[in-house]
């Protein structure tokens, strides 16, 4: 198999893969080539891209190779997918995944200590989208769960590893923190995050809504038993 047959392939494997693909993946699918041979060509072709000017790029996420969009082309992409509903990261949650990769394992009861509020609902929510994962159990009292980061948190902030993660002395808050780390999600991503905080305004104001809706309930109520309160006292009073 010809060293260009192999780019050909690995570019193939690449655009079809809907995740990234690791150097011990595509071996298997190259069966017979030897590894530094798999390597050498995806690092090749990883410079063939970042050097003809190109819309997409190989880029190296969470252990593995995948395709991206370039960055200039950034604008271009997100007016595509304008229309686009997809879910997202909340602030809050963006905190919260933040102190988890940046003091992991920890528990749920640190999380909480370090935020101020509670983070029960948080938690589940990055726990069920595969974003952070049970690592253990602390030993002490209790033995608390212990909360870590996933590969598919590396993917989804676009994280070769965790150690490319800024250092933890250059944020002068949590909310830095949070905003740090959200520089790293992709076009797509960002756009959950636009679409999330216009649902969130929207939740904020249903309560009020129902609220308002209550209060005019209630003062029709009250008039109804004024007004029934009216009649039976003239009622009486002719009798």
């Amino acid at each position: 198999m010809e060293e260009l047959n192999i780019k050909k392939i690995i570019e193939a494997l690449l655009f079809v893969s809907e995740k990234q693909l690791t150097l011990k993946q595509v071996s298997e699918v190259c069966s017979g080539m030897e590894t530094t041979e798999i390597k050498n060509a995806l690092k090749e072709l990883k410079e063939e891209y970042a050097t003809s000017e190109r819309g997409i790029q190989i880029m190296e996420v969470a252990g593995g190779y995948q395709f991206c969009t370039h960055s200039d082309c950034a604008g271009y992409v997100k007016k595509l997918y304008k229309t686009r509903r997809v879910l997202r990261l909340s602030g809050p949650s963006l905190e919260t995944i933040a102190i988890i990769a940046y003091k992991q394992p920890v528990t749920r009861s640190e999380i909480e200590f370090i935020r101020g509020v509670n983070v029960d609902g948080v938690v589940r929510t990055l726990t069920d989208r595969g974003l952070i994962k049970i690592k253990g159990r602390k030993d002490v009292p209790g033995k608390p769960l212990l909360y870590g980061t996933t590969e598919e948190f590396l993917q989804y902030f676009g994280l070769k590893s965790l150690q490319e993660l800024p250092k933890l002395e250059e944020f002068n808050s949590q909310q830095h923190m949070a905003a740090c780390l959200s520089e790293n999600v992709t076009v797509e991503q960002e756009q959950e995050q636009e679409q999330e905080q216009e649902q969130e305004q929207e939740d904020k104001e249903k309560p009020i809504e129902a609220s308002e809706e209550g209060i005019e309930d209630e003062e029709q109520e009250n008039k109804q038993d004024q007004q029934e309160q009216t009649e039976h006292s003239e009622v009486t009073h002719n009798d």
